[in-house]
């Protein structure tokens, strides 16, 4: 295995035509972003017009102290609003937490679980990242459950071992497709500019579409949408997307720009 900033593999290909599922591109602000940043956010709504509207979905996550904040600034505009992160359980004593029937009620239509920061930082295991995603079935949000490998874990050889375990101990038994998304992050991509090869993302795409069909049947796995994500740009988007089983991006830092944000999403036109 290889990792660069390019992926020889792919020439000229179109993207897009991999997948008969609907595609969703979703940006993860982090922690990142003011009250003024929701201007962008209004920029993005503006540019999502109803050509592109009528082909892919737009999701954003901003900082947990701006969701009720974009859930209205994004009223109309076609974009819909997530959160980074949620509770497993819907009330009870636990300063500083929110729960995912919270986020609903404040607009949120979705939830991401198990990113590797959360994973990393508050030493979430996969039955935290499970617990979390079936808070987000019961709330009725989508979740977008992350899973990846760290760069030693690739280097080791056990890149597919290590997402094949997250899949199976965190993915939710009875999840329904409509409330499911998998974000495959490389642990070691987020951040660095550093992307897998295509044969890779393929590789590991195909490896949790095969999973999903036997976690969740044929039919509901065929449905649930893969992401990838991990240093995803402006400049590499295109050849992301024409990966087999690729359904879509997770974006961080070129989701706070509308411009950045809205060219990504434009290869979809």
């Amino acid at each position: 295995m290889s990792f660069s900033g390019r992926f020889p593999l792919l020439l000229k290909k179109e993207p897009a035509m991999s997948s008969k599922n609907r595609p969703l591109v979703v940006g993860n602000w982090k922690m990142n972003g003011s009250r003024a940043a929701l201007g962008e956010l209004v920029a993005m709504g503006k540019g999502f017009d109803g050509a592109l509207r009528s082909k892919i979905d737009l999701v954003l996550c901003p900082p947990m102290t701006h969701v009720a904040l974009a859930a209205q600034a994004a009223v109309g505009t076609g974009i819909s609003i997530g959160a980074q992160n949620c509770h497993a359980k819907v009330s009870g004593a636990h300063t500083g937490d929110v729960s995912a029937e919270m986020l609903a009620d404040i607009g949120a239509t979705a939830v991401m679980v198990g990113h590797s920061e959360r994973r990393t930082d508050y030493k979430e295991k996969d039955a935290d990242v499970r617990a979390k995603a079936e808070a987000a079935q019961r709330a009725g949000l989508m979740a977008v459950l992350c899973l990846g490998e760290t760069k030693a874990e690739r280097e080791a050889g056990k890149a597919l071992s290590v997402v094949r375990r997250q899949l199976k101990d965190s993915v939710p038994a009875n999840m329904p497709a409509h409330q499911l998304v998998i974000g495959y992050e490389p642990v070691w991509a987020i951040g660095t500019g550093l992307v897998p090869t295509a044969k890779d993302v393929e590789e590991v795409h195909a490896l949790i579409r095969g999973d999903l069909k036997r976690l969740l049947g044929k039919e509901e796995g065929s449905k649930v949408r893969i992401l990838y994500g991990g240093s995803v740009k402006p400049s590499n988007a295109a050849e992301l997307l024409a990966v087999d089983n690729v359904d879509g991006l997770l974006v961080g830092g070129a989701s706070l720009k509308a411009e950045d944000f809205l060219t990504i999403a434009g290869f979809y036109r």
